[in-house]
């Protein structure tokens, strides 16, 4: 009998935990959700609504004003929006293959430099020649300056942390054996990486392969110091420069240019322009998120 209470007991606080646990992560979801709601309801608010009221969830006057200003301004935002496609897409594939690479080499305990490749990759997580020497290795020596080069390379050569990532999630989760069995029985080195140790490692490539699309899609500050040329713009450098524009005209003392920002709904463009930016990672993210979970555990496991 005292055992059945004791257990019972147990079951209670277990029910409990739970319970608060359910409602712990319920209140945080919501507080990543709720902002983005209030995001986009204040995309869709009238103007002067917004600026009486300020932004709420129900709000009173419902206006698609800002949409249609940025789709009577859509020309630049198209090419722009291509750009940004093309140069994810592109950048996340060749910082993957990279990453793998060189994370397999530097897990490789048989490798004699495993040691200095391993200290090389750590060192530039912590050091980097600065903002100055940079631009001037880029635009000098690479001559990037106003090519779509200048919005991949520099990512390219700065995903350290990814590196130490793929490298821990080799070490942990793909056995040694496994590798020596496939060149016991006549594998190569890429024969063993790309068919013993990719298809092992979809989770923490998912992983990866998310937090550098999210980089190069947001990316506008290589756009800032290294393009010029507004034919070359991501989607973060047009709406930016979109946003300085209505800023700028906003304080004008010119009393034609007033007439045209009074015309402009200014605060609910900024929060079109945000919905805009934000939407195409928000709808993908959900199908990685199983393998983004798996490969952040896995890879933050120390080797």
């Amino acid at each position: 009998m005292h055992y059945s209470r004791r257990e019972s007991t147990m079951f209670k606080e277990e029910k409990a935990w739970q319970w608060s646990s359910h409602i712990i992560l319920a209140i945080l979801s919501l507080s990543c959700v709720l902002p983005f709601i209030l995001l986009l309801m204040a995309s869709i608010t009238d103007e002067r609504t917004l600026i009486q009221q300020g932004y709420s969830f129900f709000p009173q006057k419902f206006s698609l004003e800002a949409y249609s200003y940025l789709w009577n301004n859509s020309n630049g935002i198209f090419r722009a929006y291509g750009i940004t496609i093309l140069i994810t897409v592109i950048g996340t594939t060749i910082g993957l293959a990279i990453t793998s690479l060189i994370a397999y080499v530097a897990s490789r305990s048989d490798y004699p430099f495993q040691k200095v490749l391993a200290f090389f990759i750590f060192f530039t997580l912590l050091f980097n020649g600065g903002l100055v020497p940079t631009y001037l290795l880029y635009v000098q020596y690479f001559d990037i300056k106003n090519t779509l080069f200048a919005l991949i390379i520099p990512y390219l050569l700065m995903n350290g942390f990814n590196v130490m990532l793929v490298r821990t999630y080799y070490i942990t989760s793909i056995p040694a054996p496994l590798i020596e069995a496939a060149h016991i029985d006549g594998a190569g080195e890429f024969r063993t990486f790309f068919s013993v140790v990719l298809p092992l490692s979809l989770p923490i490539l998912a992983t990866v392969g998310l937090l550098q699309t999210i980089m190069y899609w947001n990316d506008w500050f290589n756009g800032m110091i290294f393009i010029t040329d507004a034919s070359l713009y991501s989607i973060q450098n047009v709406l930016t420069t979109m946003m300085n524009d209505i800023e700028f005209l906003s304080k004008s003392n010119n009393s034609s240019v007033t007439s045209v920002v009074v015309s402009v709904p200014s605060t609910a463009v900024r929060m079109a322009i945000a919905v805009i930016a934000v939407v195409p990672i928000f709808a993908a993210y959900p199908f990685f998120q199983k393998y983004f979970v798996k490969g952040i555990t896995i890879g933050a496991v120390k080797g």
